[in-house]
């Protein structure tokens, strides 16, 4: 009975999102036209040139980008999105090493002949210590109930680990940019920290190096407050801290007892850091009666840069999505020049960082220029003009992953739908929200930043994850723009009837997510 109920309250509210849509749908239908595959063609093939050096954050060819996305919104008519400016600055940093000393009992160890620092997290200072925890490979997998850390006392002291793993071990499988295998470098230095370790060194076999330790960090959009020292070093080095006085092989090292010790180390290291700028670009569609509440549509215009003299394209990563805002936007300017203008605002904003990890809607949800609560939805796209190469289904040329629909709001999967059937009829697939998706595709676009505080969002994907993806040969001869038009179309009329209902979208659906995150 509750099921058959369900279904009837459904079909009610499909009906009314369907009524809706039919009072808008002569003026929807016609400002839509301005979204054709040419159009995005024209735009995507400057976006994703030679001249714009694959628009990594914080680079010439990122600020050339947001230029032409600027621009492309002042000739549409748009008003600036932060005061009067249509970018939002925000800052980034690169951090450059100037001192580097290891020291075990007096004797003085040589940078890349012995020993290294990752720049990644690193907590810059002097520190010292004495007692040290030699604890084998350092692994920590509760799947098959192993701690290397089992009968010793980690906490607060320098823990010293073995690169690999031991015969006979497996490590659990996973996928996903978040699974971190215990057995790699980065599940033991996390496995140390969360037991208390004070620092971690690696012992590996890759010393004296042949070329030379990038002394230059990546970028960072905020200075990290975990910090935390870790190296690798020698065989030489691991020998010095369990009192060795001759140097052991790699080999034999791997053979040594698990043990405290104790021996008088000094780890220093020293930065410079230098202040960059990125952006996200921003413009505003001013509603008529809704005026205090906004819809947002959202792409990251960022992509990987270049690497010598290879660009990464990023045509589809997301030159695509980028594209399809700034088709979008043209469109409601349009309608709203012949009297369509939307009830509510519509914001367009293109971010950059996002494949640092999220920066510029990281940044914007910390520093909103519009409340956050009376933003009503955000429609993110992020990778709209390819075709999924692992998908193996008949609609593979007429479909979009959508991510979002079951999370936040009710009313979200009610107006896609809706919208779909009445103009686009694409196969709206959902598989990545499973909260058991291995990818884990919810948390890894712009939209997440909204998600997090409460904002409904739905995010449109053509989940090309493989072929591609995040290599020089994502370009613009590659896209399917008659797909990408009608994709862009099915964004265009849900944000359409989103900023034109009555009522901000309900906010009554738990994020329903892992809790591991």
């Amino acid at each position: 009975m509750k099921l058959i109920m369900k279904k009837t309250m459904l079909l009610a509210m499909l009906l009314v999102a369907n009524f809706v849509i039919a009072q808008k749908e002569d003026a929807s239908a016609k400002h839509a036209a301005i979204i054709t595959a040419a159009a995005l063609k024209e735009k995507l093939t400057i976006l994703a040139s030679d001249e714009m050096e694959g628009r990594e954050t914080a680079t010439p060819g990122q600020k050339k980008a947001a230029a032409y996305i600027e621009a492309q919104f002042k000739k549409m008519g748009l008003k600036p999105g932060n005061g009067e400016s249509y970018q939002q600055i925000y800052p980034v940093y690169k951090d450059s090493l100037i001192a580097k000393q290891l020291m075990v009992n007096g004797q003085q160890f040589a940078w890349d002949m012995d020993f290294a620092f990752s720049l990644e997290g690193l907590a810059f200072g002097t520190l010292k210590y004495n007692n040290i925890v030699f604890a084998g490979y350092g692994i920590v997998d509760t799947s098959v109930k192993r701690n290397d850390y089992a009968g010793y006392d980690i906490k607060g002291k320098l823990v010293v680990v073995v690169d690999g793993m031991p015969e006979g071990y497996t490590p659990p499988a996973g996928a996903g940019r978040r699974f971190i295998s215990p057995a790699s470098s980065r599940g033991k230095i996390a496995a140390a920290r969360k037991l208390g370790a004070a620092a971690v060194l690696l012992v590996t076999n890759e010393f004296p190096r042949s070329k030379s330790t990038n002394t230059v960090g990546e970028m960072y959009l905020k200075a990290n407050a975990n910090a935390f020292f870790s190296a690798t070093i020698s065989a030489k080095v691991a020998s010095a801290l369990i009192g060795r006085t001759n140097t052991l092989s790699f080999a034999q090292i791997k053979q040594v007892e698990k043990g405290n010790y104790i021996s008088e180390v000094v780890l220093q290291s020293a930065k410079t850091t230098l202040q960059l700028e990125s952006s996200n670009v921003i413009a505003l569609l001013p509603g008529t009666e809704k005026k205090d509440e906004y819809v947002f549509i959202t792409s990251h215009y960022d992509h990987l840069g270049k690497i010598g003299n290879v660009i990464y394209y990023g045509a589809d990563d997301d030159g695509s999505g980028t594209t399809g805002i700034m088709q979008m936007a043209e469109a409601f300017a349009a309608a709203a020049k012949k009297g369509d203008r939307p009830k509510r605002n519509i914001v367009f904003m293109a971010v950059s960082g996002e494949e640092k990890g999220l920066w510029g809607s990281d940044y914007y949800s910390e520093h909103p220029i519009y409340p956050l609560d009376k933003t009503s939805v955000d429609l993110n796209t992020d990778m709209i003009g390819r075709v999924d190469t692992e998908r193996k289904t008949a609609d593979s040329l007429n479909y979009i992953y959508v991510i979002g629909h079951d999370k936040l709001s009710s009313e979200l999967p009610i107006i896609n739908e809706a919208v779909n059937n009445q103009y686009t009829k694409l196969v709206l697939d959902y598989k990545y929200d499973d909260p058991n998706d291995r990818n884990q595709i919810y948390y890894r676009s712009d939209h997440y930043n909204f998600a997090k505080k409460g904002v409904p969002i739905l995010f449109f994907y053509d989940g090309m994850l493989q072929a591609d993806y995040h290599r020089p040969t994502d370009t613009v001869e590659k896209i399917n723009f008659e797909l990408m038009e009608k994709r862009t179309k099915l964004i265009f009329h849900t944000a359409w009837i989103m900023a034109n209902q009555e009522n901000m979208l309900k906010r009554d659906t738990p994020l329903n997510m892992p809790s591991t995150r």
